[in-house]
């Protein structure tokens, strides 16, 4: 059995709609409720008594001004108001004199509360402390804001005594924050030329030292491989094979072995112990740039002008990895043992932190605006650089977050070098070389070498530099056919080449 609903008139149901809206609405509760004096006066005579008992019974007003006051009453009127000279006696505890060696008597009794005037000079007076200059830094700020828009004296008349109270007594204490300054950075020898070696064809390209430090290998637009002896700078063999420029020598610290890639595309390893050709890598669609060595495993990279870089295992010649997403030419690529393991950078200007396990982008950083030509990793700290026409600019690790921009050396940057003291080398195409302090971004020297006797002044560049592993020498390669070293000048000192540095403002671009 199903219960009938009954049914009323639409008439009855709006009239019930109604009531029930009347009744929802009926009550204002956003109106306060009138105040009952007898329960105010209570609740104040309950508030006295709980908070302000301690207190209530100290000053009391001279017989002079009417005594019959009620609670509270007494305790709106029993203080000072501007203006008000009243006079009061110390009750409820002994009295006492004003200061030392002032005797007891009836007037020493009478403590008068000082005017607003009184305090303010006094203010002025005492020294600034530090607690009211730092609680003032804003309250002063404001009113020197209204001082300068010319509306302090309408407004606050007597803004200026407020500013200069509230400022710790000086007038300019609306502090600004100041703009960051460059620190002193750390003294560094110059370097001077120390020998010049002769014997290539045709540009030099590429260097690298071997792990023992007693020779090096260059690569050159000649298509041949020389390695040189690091101390006398003779020359010590000869290897040809490419059919092109050789854009990138590397020593392995693990085997026996000299890898070196060109623009024929090929990318070859050498037995040193046979100086013959052993592998070959093939998969470049085009000229290869760059190469470099893992530090911990047996895994060799290179980077190329198909816009790629390519990760090999050295015993098999297997192509591990193909690193794509680069849009023009990878121009230069480092390793390391840490995380990002690979480093690329590229013609797109862009620089590209890889996951090698997985072989993706690990990050991408789009801060330069030209094509960026080198990389360098520092030695010792978990950072990087790296160079462009626009300027070089310095990197945290892991993340690529941006450190600083290093500005000045205005040219095509084809190289830098760091070595552990923080010396920065940056190789331009103009032939000019500048050194730099990793730290501070400090330009401590500028070097532009003459080109060798016979060559034009316009083959005057520097393609590649690096530091030997005394990290005493540097050695440049060069566009007049020669290979520079240079070393540190020991007679200088800190006194005969001082820093010359200002603490200027830095107006570094964050991009």
């Amino acid at each position: 059995m199903t219960e009938e609903v009954q049914k009323h008139s639409v008439h009855t149901l709006v009239f019930r709609s109604l009531k029930r809206t009347h009744d929802m609405f009926v009550s204002d509760h956003a109106k306060t409720i009138a105040l009952d004096e007898d329960s105010h006066r209570l609740k104040m005579g309950v508030k006295l008594k709980t908070e302000y008992a301690p207190v209530l019974h100290m000053p009391v007003v001279k017989e002079g001004r009417a005594s019959q006051l009620s609670a509270g009453q007494e305790l709106h009127q029993g203080y000072a108001h501007p203006g008000d000279e009243a006079e009061y006696l110390i009750t409820g505890t002994h009295a006492y004199p004003s200061g030392p060696g002032v005797a007891l008597t009836a007037d020493t009794k009478m403590h008068r509360n000082p005017s607003e005037g009184g305090v303010i000079s006094m203010a002025l007076a005492l020294p600034p402390s530090q607690v009211r200059q730092e609680a003032s830094r804003t309250a002063a700020s404001v009113a020197e804001i209204h001082r300068h828009a010319g509306g302090a004296d309408r407004v606050h008349p007597q803004s200026t005594a407020v500013s200069l109270l509230e400022g710790g007594g000086t007038r300019n204490s609306a502090l600004m924050r100041r703009a960051p300054t460059m620190p002193k950075p750390q003294w560094h020898p110059p370097w001077k030329l120390f020998r010049v070696i002769s014997g290539h064809l045709g540009w030099v390209r590429s260097i690298a030292v071997e792990p023992g430090n007693q020779w090096f290998v260059t690569g050159s637009a000649d298509r041949t491989i020389k390695i040189w002896d690091l101390a006398s700078g003779k020359l010590k063999l000869s290897l040809t094979g490419h059919i092109s420029t050789v854009r990138g020598v590397a020593v392995s610290s693990r085997s026996p072995y000299l890898f070196s890639c060109g623009e024929d595309k090929q990318v070859k390893c050498w037995d040193l112990e046979y100086n013959k050709v052993i592998r070959h890598y093939h998969g470049h669609l085009s000229a290869v740039y760059d190469l470099d060595l893992h530090p911990t495993i047996d895994v060799l990279v290179t980077c190329s002008r198909d816009a790629s870089a390519r990760v090999w295992d050295i015993r098999t010649k297997a192509n591990v990895h193909t690193l794509t997403g680069h849009t023009n030419t990878v121009a230069t690529v480092r390793c390391q043992a840490t995380e990002p393991q690979i480093i690329t950078g590229s013609h797109d200007s862009t620089i590209r932190l890889w996951d090698l396990i997985a072989g993706k982008t690990r990050a991408t950083l789009t801060n330069h605006k030209k094509s960026v030509r080198t990389l360098v990793l520092h030695p010792r700290q978990y950072t990087f650089a790296s160079g462009s026409a626009d300027n070089i600019k310095q990197w945290m690790f892991p993340d690529g977050s941006f450190i600083q921009n290093l500005s000045g050396h205005n040219a095509i940057i084809n190289t830098l070098a760091v070595n552990s003291d923080g010396v920065l080398v940056s190789g331009a195409d103009n032939g000019t070389m500048h050194m730099w302090d990793w730290r501070t971004g400090y330009n401590f020297q500028r070097i532009h070498a003459a080109v060798q006797p016979g060559s034009l002044d316009s083959e005057s560049g520097i393609f590649a530099c690096m530091f030997d592993h005394s990290e005493s020498r540097l050695i440049t390669a060069e566009a007049d056919k020669t290979i520079k070293v240079y070393k540190e000048d020991d007679t200088a000192t800190e006194e005969s080449h001082p820093i010359n540095w200002k603490p200027e403002i830095l107006k570094r671009k964050r991009f």
